[in-house]
């Protein structure tokens, strides 16, 4: 039944050319949409963080920065369909850290070890990576210096989010970018897919988001996908009395099992959050919750407990509310510890700091 959800990850390009024509018509839309966002106020952005950040940020000195982002994500997507997780599990993992700096994309020195060679970062996308890169070099063609790869990164994000059918959203802008990345400080700051919802929960508060936001930013599961090591320990040996996790639909435990073996499994071998529609970004994510579903412990757990049900349920069955919180949720999590004024520097390439 879910067979064909799991794959090796060097096949995933033979759907790029296919979805094309489906992703035509929302180009128009996207395009419009910029238009429109440029003649809005700032008013329309979370106001806890107007004084920081702001929609018409590069209105004068880059203001085609949106424009040159986009079309330079419609290349990315059209070659890669599932960049749109990779740059939002990046944008996540440069947030939780230094905060929105674009630290993430800075390369290790022979005396530093930097947060993109930690090990819970190998696995970021390297399409991912490429994209927002990319997004870098044609801006700094014709705005050089003047926009930061921290910004970047966020547009890039939301950008991908409505090519794959998610919501269109003003982003604040603002941010400048890190001058420091070290590993050591990841510990503790990023959510693993084997802690609990207790020690998930501690370290969003820790970010000021709350148990909603939370909800809400897992959410981006419905993208995306997950090697066998992240959910692997559901499989085999669950505990004492079930040797597979319980709350695992029975026929999609059999499927990821065919997929990842208790012993020597393909490293590369992945499988799809969410294995019902996997390259739309939309509210099936909560259902599949509901149905046993959840590829990782740490999405199921969002039904188990019930001090997140009511949230899931509540996105479950509508997806505008969904929608609507996301929005909320990446603004707060895009202005965390930002860098403003003369803080850090705008880098001229991303992954070196200026000196």
């Amino acid at each position: 039944m879910y067979d064909y959800l799991f794959f090796n990850y060097q096949r995933t390009n033979m759907d790029g050319t296919c979805r094309l024509r489906e992703i035509l018509s929302v180009v128009f839309i996207l395009v419009l949409s910029l238009v429109i966002v440029k003649s809005e106020s700032t008013s329309s952005s979370s106001s806890k963080y107007s004084n920081l950040l702001s929609v018409d940020f590069y209105n004068t000195t880059c203001p085609n920065v949106e424009s040159i982002v986009l079309a330079t994500m419609l290349q990315k997507f059209n070659e890669t369909p599932t960049v749109a997780a990779g740059v939002l599990r990046i944008m996540q993992h440069d947030c939780f850290v230094e905060g929105c700096d674009a630290s993430i994309l800075l390369v290790s020195t022979p005396n530093n070890t930097a947060e993109k060679d930690a090990e819970i970062n190998l696995s970021l996308s390297g399409n991912g990576f490429d994209a927002v890169i990319r997004a870098k070099s044609a801006v700094e063609a014709q705005c050089p210096g003047v926009v930061s790869c921290a910004d970047i990164i966020v547009i890039s994000a939301r950008d991908l989010v409505s090519l794959v059918g998610g919501p269109f959203f003003p982003v604040l802008k603002g941010r400048r970018d890190g001058t420091v990345s070290q590993a050591s400080r990841i510990a503790g700051n990023i959510p693993t897919p084997d802690m609990s919802l207790d020690e998930i929960i501690q370290i969003f508060s820790y970010k000021g988001l709350g148990i909603r936001d939370l909800v809400t930013l897992l959410g981006a599961h419905t993208i995306g996908f997950a090697h066998c090591t992240s959910f692997i320990n559901r499989l085999y040996n669950f505990s004492s009395t079930s040797q597979v996790d319980p709350s695992l639909d029975p026929q999609f435990a059999h499927a990821l099992q065919q997929t990842c073996p208790p012993v020597n499994f393909d490293p590369t071998a992945v499988t799809f959050n969410d294995p019902t529609t996997p390259f739309t970004f939309d509210n099936v994510y909560y259902k599949n919750a509901q149905r046993g579903l959840s590829v990782m412990s740490s999405d199921q757990v969002l039904f188990l407990n019930p001090r997140t049900r009511g949230i899931v349920n509540h996105f479950a069955s509508n997806e505008e509310t969904f929608f609507s919180a996301f929005v909320t949720a990446i603004q707060h999590m895009g202005s965390m510890g930002v860098k403003t004024g003369m803080q850090g520097e705008i880098r001229r390439d991303c992954a070196f700091v200026n000196s």
